[in-house]
Protein backbone atom coordinates (compact mmCIF):
# COMPACT_ATOMS: atom_id res chain seq x y z
CA UNK A 1 0.00 0.00 0.00
CA UNK A 2 1.11 3.52 -0.81
CA UNK A 3 0.55 6.80 1.00
CA UNK A 4 0.86 10.22 -0.58
CA UNK A 5 0.71 13.26 1.69
CA UNK A 6 0.73 17.00 1.16
CA UNK A 7 1.61 18.92 4.30
CA UNK A 8 1.23 22.64 4.82
CA UNK A 9 2.03 24.53 8.00
CA UNK A 10 -1.58 24.18 9.16
CA UNK A 11 -2.96 20.93 7.72
CA UNK A 12 -1.72 17.74 6.05
CA UNK A 13 -3.87 15.93 3.47
CA UNK A 14 -3.21 12.19 3.20
CA UNK A 15 -4.28 9.65 0.57
CA UNK A 16 -3.86 5.93 1.08
CA UNK A 17 -3.97 3.75 -2.03
CA UNK A 18 -4.62 0.19 -0.91
CA UNK A 19 -3.78 -3.07 -2.66
CA UNK A 20 -7.05 -2.90 -4.62
CA UNK A 21 -6.42 0.63 -5.86
CA UNK A 22 -9.03 2.18 -3.57
CA UNK A 23 -8.20 5.68 -2.31
CA UNK A 24 -8.83 6.59 1.32
CA UNK A 25 -8.40 10.22 2.40
CA UNK A 26 -7.78 11.66 5.85
CA UNK A 27 -6.26 14.75 7.48
CA UNK A 28 -3.89 15.59 10.30
CA UNK A 29 -2.39 18.87 11.44
CA UNK A 30 0.50 20.37 9.47
CA UNK A 31 4.14 19.65 10.32
CA UNK A 32 6.60 22.40 9.47
CA UNK A 33 10.04 21.27 10.72
CA UNK A 34 10.98 24.88 11.41
CA UNK A 35 8.39 24.77 14.22
CA UNK A 36 7.90 21.06 15.02
CA UNK A 37 10.60 18.55 16.02
CA UNK A 38 10.68 14.82 15.29
CA UNK A 39 9.19 13.82 18.65
CA UNK A 40 6.25 16.20 18.20
CA UNK A 41 5.50 14.86 14.71
CA UNK A 42 5.66 11.24 15.88
CA UNK A 43 3.31 11.90 18.78
CA UNK A 44 0.88 13.81 16.59
CA UNK A 45 0.81 11.12 13.91
CA UNK A 46 0.24 8.38 16.45
CA UNK A 47 -2.62 10.39 17.92
CA UNK A 48 -4.33 11.61 14.74
CA UNK A 49 -3.79 8.91 12.09
CA UNK A 50 -6.79 6.57 11.72
CA UNK A 51 -6.72 3.91 14.39
CA UNK A 52 -7.44 1.18 11.82
CA UNK A 53 -4.55 2.18 9.55
CA UNK A 54 -2.21 -0.80 9.25
CA UNK A 55 1.09 1.09 9.23
CA UNK A 56 3.11 -2.10 8.81
CA UNK A 57 1.45 -2.69 5.42
CA UNK A 58 2.62 0.62 3.95
CA UNK A 59 5.37 -0.05 1.40
CA UNK A 60 5.89 3.48 0.04
CA UNK A 61 5.34 6.92 1.54
CA UNK A 62 5.63 10.15 -0.44
CA UNK A 63 5.45 13.13 1.89
CA UNK A 64 5.63 16.70 0.60
CA UNK A 65 5.81 19.31 3.32
CA UNK A 66 6.25 22.98 4.11
CA UNK A 67 9.81 23.68 5.26
CA UNK A 68 11.17 20.48 3.70
CA UNK A 69 13.68 22.14 1.40
CA UNK A 70 16.67 22.17 3.76
CA UNK A 71 18.58 18.95 4.51
CA UNK A 72 18.48 19.13 8.31
CA UNK A 73 14.77 20.02 8.25
CA UNK A 74 14.01 17.17 5.84
CA UNK A 75 15.72 14.81 8.29
CA UNK A 76 13.38 15.92 11.11
CA UNK A 77 10.35 14.85 9.08
CA UNK A 78 12.03 11.83 7.53
CA UNK A 79 13.03 10.42 10.93
CA UNK A 80 9.45 10.86 12.16
CA UNK A 81 7.95 9.13 9.12
CA UNK A 82 10.41 6.24 9.31
CA UNK A 83 9.61 5.78 13.00
CA UNK A 84 5.86 5.67 12.42
CA UNK A 85 5.96 3.77 9.10
CA UNK A 86 8.74 1.31 9.89
CA UNK A 87 8.41 -0.88 6.78
CA UNK A 88 7.90 1.88 4.19
CA UNK A 89 10.32 3.36 1.71
CA UNK A 90 10.08 7.05 2.62
CA UNK A 91 10.46 10.05 0.32
CA UNK A 92 10.26 13.55 1.82
CA UNK A 93 10.07 16.51 -0.54
CA UNK A 94 9.16 20.18 -0.49
CA UNK A 95 5.53 21.28 -0.74
CA UNK A 96 6.55 23.49 -3.67
CA UNK A 97 7.45 20.36 -5.65
CA UNK A 98 4.03 18.96 -4.77
CA UNK A 99 2.41 22.13 -6.07
CA UNK A 100 4.39 22.04 -9.32
CA UNK A 101 3.67 18.37 -9.95
CA UNK A 102 -0.02 18.77 -9.12
CA UNK A 103 -0.53 21.93 -11.17
CA UNK A 104 1.69 21.14 -14.15
CA UNK A 105 2.30 17.38 -14.18
CA UNK A 106 5.20 16.84 -16.58
CA UNK A 107 4.80 20.21 -18.30
CA UNK A 108 7.02 23.22 -17.66
CA UNK A 109 5.57 26.40 -16.19
CA UNK A 110 5.12 28.71 -13.22
CA UNK A 111 3.71 27.38 -9.95
CA UNK A 112 2.86 29.11 -6.67
CA UNK A 113 1.51 28.35 -3.21
CA UNK A 114 -0.72 30.81 -1.40
CA UNK A 115 -1.80 29.17 1.83
CA UNK A 116 -0.56 29.70 5.36
CA UNK A 117 2.72 30.69 3.69
CA UNK A 118 3.88 31.63 0.19
CA UNK A 119 6.14 29.91 -2.33
CA UNK A 120 6.86 30.28 -6.03
CA UNK A 121 8.97 28.61 -8.71
CA UNK A 122 9.65 27.90 -12.35
CA UNK A 123 9.22 24.17 -13.00
CA UNK A 124 10.88 22.46 -15.98
CA UNK A 125 8.49 19.50 -16.07
CA UNK A 126 10.64 17.38 -13.78
CA UNK A 127 12.38 19.56 -11.21
CA UNK A 128 12.21 23.05 -9.78
CA UNK A 129 14.48 24.99 -12.13
CA UNK A 130 14.44 28.36 -10.36
CA UNK A 131 12.88 29.82 -7.25
CA UNK A 132 13.01 33.05 -5.27
CA UNK A 133 13.14 32.67 -1.50
CA UNK A 134 9.80 33.60 0.07
CA UNK A 135 11.72 34.45 3.32
CA UNK A 136 9.00 32.85 5.47
CA UNK A 137 6.54 34.65 7.67
CA UNK A 138 8.80 37.17 9.42
CA UNK A 139 10.59 38.71 6.43
CA UNK A 140 8.30 37.75 3.56
CA UNK A 141 5.47 35.36 2.63
CA UNK A 142 3.68 38.18 0.85
CA UNK A 143 0.14 37.28 -0.22
CA UNK A 144 -0.17 34.38 2.21
CA UNK A 145 -2.78 33.80 4.87
CA UNK A 146 -0.20 34.73 7.49
CA UNK A 147 0.61 37.96 5.64
CA UNK A 148 -3.05 38.93 5.34
CA UNK A 149 -3.61 37.99 8.98
CA UNK A 150 -0.68 40.13 10.11
CA UNK A 151 -2.06 43.14 8.24
CA UNK A 152 -5.46 42.61 9.86
CA UNK A 153 -4.01 42.20 13.36
CA UNK A 154 -1.78 45.23 12.91
CA UNK A 155 -4.79 47.36 11.99
CA UNK A 156 -6.68 46.04 15.02
CA UNK A 157 -3.88 46.62 17.53
CA UNK A 158 -3.05 50.09 16.16
CA UNK A 159 -6.67 51.17 15.97
CA UNK A 160 -6.73 51.58 12.18
CA UNK A 161 -9.50 49.05 11.60
CA UNK A 162 -12.93 50.50 10.70
CA UNK A 163 -15.15 50.48 13.78
CA UNK A 164 -17.77 48.12 12.35
CA UNK A 165 -15.05 45.59 11.49
CA UNK A 166 -13.41 46.07 14.88
CA UNK A 167 -16.74 45.35 16.61
CA UNK A 168 -17.18 42.23 14.51
CA UNK A 169 -13.62 41.14 15.27
CA UNK A 170 -14.18 41.50 19.01
CA UNK A 171 -17.49 39.63 18.90
CA UNK A 172 -15.81 36.80 16.99
CA UNK A 173 -12.54 36.38 18.88
CA UNK A 174 -12.69 38.35 22.16
CA UNK A 175 -8.98 39.08 21.87
CA UNK A 176 -7.40 42.17 23.36
CA UNK A 177 -4.40 43.83 21.67
CA UNK A 178 -2.17 42.56 24.51
CA UNK A 179 -3.38 38.99 23.99
CA UNK A 180 -2.63 39.24 20.28
CA UNK A 181 0.90 40.47 20.95
CA UNK A 182 1.37 37.61 23.43
CA UNK A 183 0.20 35.02 20.89
CA UNK A 184 2.47 36.37 18.17
CA UNK A 185 5.64 36.88 20.18
CA UNK A 186 5.64 34.33 23.00
CA UNK A 187 3.50 31.35 22.01
CA UNK A 188 4.25 28.47 19.58
CA UNK A 189 3.28 28.51 15.90
CA UNK A 190 2.73 32.26 15.43
CA UNK A 191 2.53 31.80 11.65
CA UNK A 192 -0.47 29.51 12.06
CA UNK A 193 -2.05 31.93 14.54
CA UNK A 194 -1.75 34.88 12.14
CA UNK A 195 -2.93 32.85 9.14
CA UNK A 196 -6.07 31.76 10.97
CA UNK A 197 -7.44 35.31 10.67
CA UNK A 198 -7.51 35.23 6.87
CA UNK A 199 -10.82 33.35 7.21
CA UNK A 200 -12.24 36.33 9.11
CA UNK A 201 -11.20 38.56 6.21
CA UNK A 202 -12.98 36.20 3.80
CA UNK A 203 -16.14 36.00 5.94
CA UNK A 204 -16.31 39.69 6.90
CA UNK A 205 -19.32 41.49 5.43
CA UNK A 206 -19.29 44.48 7.78
CA UNK A 207 -17.01 46.39 5.42
CA UNK A 208 -16.30 44.47 2.23
CA UNK A 209 -14.23 47.29 0.76
CA UNK A 210 -11.85 47.13 3.73
CA UNK A 211 -11.42 43.35 3.43
CA UNK A 212 -10.94 43.51 -0.32
CA UNK A 213 -8.30 46.21 -0.02
CA UNK A 214 -6.46 44.14 2.59
CA UNK A 215 -6.31 41.18 0.21
CA UNK A 216 -5.56 43.29 -2.88
CA UNK A 217 -2.59 45.06 -1.32
CA UNK A 218 -1.28 41.70 -0.05
CA UNK A 219 -1.44 40.21 -3.55
CA UNK A 220 0.14 43.35 -5.04
CA UNK A 221 3.04 42.91 -2.61
CA UNK A 222 3.26 39.25 -3.67
CA UNK A 223 3.52 40.11 -7.36
CA UNK A 224 5.79 43.11 -6.87
CA UNK A 225 8.26 41.44 -4.51
CA UNK A 226 8.22 37.87 -5.83
CA UNK A 227 6.43 37.02 -9.07
CA UNK A 228 7.60 39.97 -11.17
CA UNK A 229 11.24 39.18 -10.38
CA UNK A 230 11.16 35.90 -12.31
CA UNK A 231 12.82 36.27 -15.73
CA UNK A 232 10.20 36.53 -18.50
CA UNK A 233 7.42 35.92 -15.96
CA UNK A 234 4.82 37.37 -18.34
CA UNK A 235 5.46 34.48 -20.71
CA UNK A 236 4.00 32.04 -18.16
CA UNK A 237 0.46 31.46 -17.02
CA UNK A 238 -0.15 31.95 -13.30
CA UNK A 239 -0.89 28.62 -11.58
CA UNK A 240 -1.52 28.41 -7.86
CA UNK A 241 -2.38 26.02 -5.05
CA UNK A 242 -3.69 26.91 -1.60
CA UNK A 243 -6.78 28.00 0.28
CA UNK A 244 -5.91 31.71 0.17
CA UNK A 245 -5.34 31.75 -3.58
CA UNK A 246 -8.51 29.71 -4.10
CA UNK A 247 -10.78 31.68 -1.77
CA UNK A 248 -9.64 35.07 -3.06
CA UNK A 249 -9.17 33.97 -6.68
CA UNK A 250 -11.18 36.86 -8.13
CA UNK A 251 -8.83 39.41 -6.58
CA UNK A 252 -5.86 37.20 -7.47
CA UNK A 253 -6.91 37.03 -11.12
CA UNK A 254 -7.33 40.80 -11.22
CA UNK A 255 -3.83 41.30 -9.82
CA UNK A 256 -2.23 38.73 -12.12
CA UNK A 257 -3.86 40.39 -15.12
CA UNK A 258 -2.56 43.79 -14.02
CA UNK A 259 0.93 42.30 -13.99
CA UNK A 260 0.50 40.90 -17.50
CA UNK A 261 0.10 37.19 -16.68
CA UNK A 262 -2.62 34.94 -18.04
CA UNK A 263 -4.59 33.12 -15.35
CA UNK A 264 -4.07 29.35 -15.24
CA UNK A 265 -5.07 26.63 -12.78
CA UNK A 266 -6.12 27.61 -9.26
CA UNK A 267 -6.85 24.69 -6.94
CA UNK A 268 -7.41 24.51 -3.20
CA UNK A 269 -5.44 21.33 -2.48
CA UNK A 270 -2.95 19.37 -4.60
CA UNK A 271 -3.69 15.95 -3.17
CA UNK A 272 -5.89 14.56 -5.99
CA UNK A 273 -3.58 15.80 -8.75
CA UNK A 274 -0.56 14.62 -6.77
CA UNK A 275 -2.03 11.13 -6.55
CA UNK A 276 -2.65 11.22 -10.29
CA UNK A 277 0.95 12.30 -10.86
CA UNK A 278 2.36 9.35 -8.90
CA UNK A 279 -0.04 6.78 -10.30
CA UNK A 280 -0.07 7.90 -13.94
CA UNK A 281 2.60 10.46 -14.81
CA UNK A 282 5.63 9.71 -12.62
CA UNK A 283 6.68 6.57 -14.56
CA UNK A 284 6.55 8.61 -17.79
CA UNK A 285 8.64 11.46 -16.38
CA UNK A 286 11.52 9.29 -15.18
Amino acid sequence: MIIIADGGSTKTNWCLINEYGKKVYYNTEGYNPFFSDTAYIINSLNEHLPSDLKKEDITELYYYGAGCDVADKVKIVEDAMKTVFKTAKVFVGHDLMAAARALLGINAGFAAILGTGTNTCIYDGKDIAFKINSLAYILGDEGSGCYIGKKLLSDYVRGYMPQEVRDNFWETFHLTPDEIIDNVYTKPLPNRFCASFSKFVYDNTANIAYSRNLVKTSFEDFFRNLVSHYPDYKNYSFNCIGSVGYNFRNVLEETATEYGMTFGRIIRSPIDDLVKYHLELAPISK
